[in-house]
């Protein structure tokens, strides 16, 4: 009987392929199989076409379908369904890579599926590789200072509208909003309340070719950004930038 194999949770970046870490590129060079999230309407994941320079042409890609749902239930089901399926090759001793874009622990489907593999066997080995985040690329690639000295950042979610900004703005120096696009108009009516519009940063598709940034959200107030984006907001940049 073969030993299990392990689970290995693998951060492909944001979407430059330049950015994965040579440990990444090590694993996805030896593991026996890939797993990578996408639709259930398609086979296209972008995790898989960043990962696919370096995942070796002898090693099967296998495509784990996740409704876009947030039916709490529906989403259970495939969270259990795609963790029987990647159990099925690890207890026959394989090792199995599954790739996410950015950090397999930050907002990313790998973080359910490792906690419902450890539900059905504890006994599973595994191991994460950290990836870099979106918002860190798009840091770098803005040359946004995120935070210095002793200044706090918050990371939140965008995906409920604005109000996840307007509980924390109070009780942090700087935010990274994530997945702001389907609630973009709300997400920018409240920082414009909040008098920080002049201070706050839009990068869409950060690490791909058609990567954009918005450094004046004045010139994009009707126009809805791409599905990867998100705002990088300094509350004290306001005051700074008056002055100049």
């Amino acid at each position: 009987m073969p030993s299990t194999g392990t689970l290995y949770g693998v951060g492909v970046g944001p979407g430059d392929p330049g950015l994965i870490t040579l440990k990444a590129v090590d694993i996805l060079k030896r593991v026996d199989v890939v797993f990578a999230a996408s639709s259930t309407k398609n086979h296209y994941s972008l995790a898989m076409n960043i990962a696919s320079r370096v995942v070796s042409k002898h090693i099967p890609v296998l495509f784990l379908k996740f409704p876009m749902t947030r039916d709490r239930e529906r989403l259970k089901k495939a969270w259990d369904s795609n963790a029987k399926e990647i159990l099925e090759h690890i207890r026959k001793g394989k090792d199995v890579a599954y790739i996410t874009l950015g950090d397999p622990m930050t907002y990313s489907t790998f973080g359910y599926i490792m906690q419902a593999i450890q539900r059905l066997d504890p006994s599973v080995p595994v191991s994460i590789v950290p990836g870099i985040t979106s918002y860190h690329a798009a840091a770098a690639a803005s040359r946004h200072i995120i935070a210095e000295a002793e200044e706090s950042f918050t990371v939140v979610s965008g995906a409920l509208g604005a109000e996840q900004l307007r509980r924390i703005i109070h009780h942090t120096d700087n935010v990274v909003m994530l997945k702001v696009y389907r609630n973009y108009k709300e997400i920018l009516d409240e920082i414009n309340r909040l008098g920080l519009t002049r201070c706050t940063k839009l990068i869409s598709r950060c690490g791909l070719e058609d990567e954009h940034i918005v450094y004046n959200l004045d010139n994009c107030r009707d126009k809805m950004p791409p599905y990867l984006s998100l705002l990088l907001i300094k509350k004290k940049g306001l005051k700074e930038e008056d002055e100049t």
